[in-house]
């Protein structure tokens, strides 16, 4: 009997396997099929006795048959169950009308809690109805058109406030098309909307309400708003919604985004999101209070929990796997039977697979289940050998060692990065996230009945919380804290979790651990370190109005301008990052007006060797925007030596700056009107003869192209009048630029490539 359902386990094991290994092969074209077939060739070798003994292969060939078509039909499924807009939605209103940029005002039901952006203004989900363009003067009336679709809506601060879930709005404002992944590393906005069955954004300017609005009585979103009201009102910002954070997840609460920064550059960003440890927290609890009624009394009053706490944090991935596996280890308290941790683990993702395939491909998923594979797997061998400590302490080390060695290769892989005091920082906060975590719970429930209880409960955290605030920004601010190693790829990938496997898995390996990291090391950093030492590539990033390129010469990287925060922020460091570059050799700012908070963004992440400029810059307006490195000032007809490239600045005012690089010559005009051109023009110097003409996207002098005669021209600007376009092409020069291209990438090799597609004239000559 035991053996039967031993075998029973065991089958389910690789039906399961299939099916999630089936989802993930959606991404590569008649991959399914290669499952059906390998399930097929299992099948036969497994009828044969001389390959039985691989102990895989003892197994029927039915299950081998089975689990390949299972494998081709999640294939299948998990393609149509991926979002498509429906023929009536707004999205396609939008470009079948040809009203992107058409003031519009749209109908619709809030999905969510609003939500701070970055930007300070208020984001929400709309579950639109009706669209309409809004009258303008010498157009007839327009009617109200029913649409369907889901909506990502912002709102400026002072309209959104006071929405809630539920509510009937209408939002007047502009439709647009979400943009795709302009720059190498950079956030692909379409593809994240498209997750979450949504093609078109709205920003919005005023909002409506019918004359008739009644608040809804009820709804998670007024629990979740009394608790975090009563947290903030006794610890205030950021001290309360950070606890808020950690009990219901930083999705339930508006979070400050500096402090959600900090977290996430030491590797602790998991504190914030509700996941396994609050779930285990809250069953034991309830575990404990009903120890002494029957089992069935326990399962109800556990399932009661478990669910209550999904509705209260919303359903998230993390949540939702430790809520099912807290509903397996009820059901094996009711059975009165063990539960196979692994086992539960497996089972929980096939569910929550079937219920939503698309999750396979969510990051927050992925590192859930791996984090929780690692400690069930990695965590026992680990406090086995470090037997000579206490228990406790054993335990409080091997925990972030193990969630640390199954996440980090898929945090290579998706951003580049690592923390290297990440495991430190784990293994000191621990004491202080257990006990806030704890003391946040008791407040939430006890402000469910009195508010003012609550709040003084969540009071007695503001020492711990303090001390752990302190600890995250001493780690965040030491050196290194964020290294760039470059994203790994899909074959490195694979190879490191092959080995995190072996060493799992064999016995052999296991005693030579030590090996595979070496090896797993060696995977990571040999083959970045080739490319960096190999490449020579010029890239002008999509950068909205700032010019911004970095070079990288066989090891060495200058950096020329660095835009605002913003750009700095979610355009240069991701390029950074993503090419495994923590120092800049030459970092050359040709617009002096321009040195704002950019290069201090920069170098809190990225040493700067040395900043040039053509005038001293303003000191950053935010002290805890970093420090930057010792400017130099250049003087006109000054030369910077960057390895094989020439940086030299021809003009202070107006600013003209010329690089040579690869025996070519690359004129940058910066923002100048045509007035400015045609001064630079009479005074001689730039007026010579260039390969690449590089500039803001402004309106070009006739004259200026005239003389120039550049092979190619680069626009840095989102958009480009329909007069310079007309310009360029009558002169047959080949043209980009970066609102339509994307980022540009040239190489001696290749010419320049736009990172979008583009109608331009092919450029590899140059």
């Amino acid at each position: 009997m035991g053996s039967g359902r031993q075998m029973a386990i065991a089958n389910g094991v690789i039906l399961c396997l299939a099916f999630i290994v089936g989802l993930l092969s959606s991404q590569v074209s008649w991959s399914g099929y290669g499952l059906l077939g390998l399930g097929v060739a299992l099948a036969i070798a497994s009828r044969n006795k001389r390959w039985h003994r691989v102990s895989l292969l003892r197994k029927p060939a039915g299950v081998w048959l089975v689990a390949g078509l299972i494998g081709l039909l999640a294939h299948f499924y998990v393609q149509m169950r991926t979002p498509t807009p429906l023929p009536n939605d707004i999205s396609r209103w939008m470009t079948d009308t040809k009203n992107e940029s058409a003031l519009v005002t749209v109908q619709g039901t809030i999905q969510s809690p609003p939500r701070l952006t970055r930007s300070q203004r208020v984001q929400l989900w709309l579950e639109v109805n009706q669209v309409s363009t809004v009258i303008q003067e010498g157009k007839p009336t327009p009617t109200s058109q029913p649409v369907s679709g889901r909506l990502y809506t912002t709102v400026p601060l002072l309209q959104g406030t006071g929405l809630y879930p539920g509510q009937a709005i209408g939002v007047t404002g502009r439709l647009y098309e979400p943009s795709g992944a302009a720059n190498p590393g950079g956030f692909d906005f379409r593809a994240y909307l498209a997750q979450q069955n949504c093609f078109a954004g709205l920003s919005g300017r005023q909002i409506t309400l019918p004359k008739e609005t009644p608040e809804r009585s009820w709804g998670w979103w007024k629990i979740r708003q009394r608790i975090v009201r009563s947290q903030v009102q006794w610890l205030s910002s950021p001290e309360g919604p950070l606890v808020s954070s950690m009990v219901l997840g930083s999705r339930a609460v508006d979070l400050p985004y500096d402090i959600r920064d900090q977290f996430a550059k030491v590797g602790l960003a998991h504190v914030l999101a509700a996941s396994g440890f609050q779930v285990s927290l809250l069953l034991g609890w309830v575990l404990i209070l009903t120890r002494r009624l029957r089992p069935r009394v326990q399962f109800v009053a556990g399932a009661a929990m478990l669910l209550a706490y999904v509705g209260l944090t919303g359903i998230q991935p993390s949540v939702a796997r430790a809520a099912l596996m807290g509903a397996g280890a009820l059901v094996a308290l009711v059975l009165g039977r063990k539960t196979k941790s692994l086992g539960t683990l497996l089972m929980a993702a096939t569910v929550l697979l079937l219920f939503q395939p698309i999750w396979v491909w969510d990051l927050g998923f992925q590192l859930s289940f791996l984090a929780t594979l690692g400690l069930l797997v990695t965590v026992p061998p680990l406090v086995k050998r470090l037997d000579w400590l206490p228990p406790a302490i054993a335990s409080i080390l091997a925990v972030p060692v193990a969630a640390y060695i199954w996440t980090i290769p898929l945090q290579l892989y998706e951003f580049g990065v690592v923390s290297p005091y990440s495991v430190l920082v784990n293994v000191l906060v621990s004491p202080l996230v257990a006990v806030v975590s704890t003391v946040g719970i008791v407040s939430a429930a006890v402000a469910l009945a009195i508010p003012a209880a609550g709040g003084a409960i969540a009071g007695l955290t503001h020492y711990p919380i303090q001390w752990l605030l302190g600890l995250v920004k001493f780690f965040g601010e030491m050196p290194g804290s964020a290294w760039a190693t470059g994203q790994i790829g899909l074959v490195q990938l694979a190879l490191l979790y092959g080995l995190i496997g072996v060493v799992w898995l064999w016995p052999w390996w296991r005693k030579r651990w030590a090996l595979a990291a070496i090896a797993a090391i060696a995977a990571v950093f040999i083959p970045i370190w080739q490319l960096q030492q190999q490449l020579v590539q010029v890239t002008v990033l999509a950068s909205g109005r700032y010019p911004v390129m970095v070079i990288q010469d066989q090891g060495k990287v200058a950096l020329i301008n660095s835009g605002d925060d913003d750009t700095a922020r979610f355009t240069v460091l991701p390029f950074l990052q993503q090419n495994g570059i923590n120092q800049i050799d030459w970092a050359i700012a040709t617009d002096p007006q321009a040195m704002g908070e950019g290069w201090s963004q920069v170098n809190q992440f990225v040493a700067i060797k040395q900043l040039y400029s053509g005038a001293k810059p303003a000191a950053p307006s935010s002290p805890s925007s970093g420090t930057l490195a010792n400017v130099r000032v250049v003087t006109p007809g000054s030369n910077i030596q960057m390895n094989s490239a020439t940086m030299q600045l021809l003009q202070a005012s107006p600013t003209v700056w010329q690089l040579r690089f690869a025996d070519r010559r690359w004129l940058l005009l910066g923002d100048l009107r045509q007035t400015e051109q045609a001064r630079i023009l009479e005074q001689g110097r730039s007026a010579t003869p260039v390969e690449v003409l590089w500039w803001s996207g402004r309106e070009l002098a006739p004259s200026l192209l005239t003389q120039l005669r550049p092979k190619l021209a680069i626009a840095s600007s989102n958009v480009l009048s329909d007069y310079t376009i007309a310009q360029l092409q009558n002169s047959n020069i080949p043209f980009f630029w970066t609102g339509r291209d994307g980022a540009l990438q040239w190489t001696p090799q290749a010419g320049f490539a736009g990172r979008a597609e583009s109608d331009s004239v092919e450029a590899s000559a140059l």
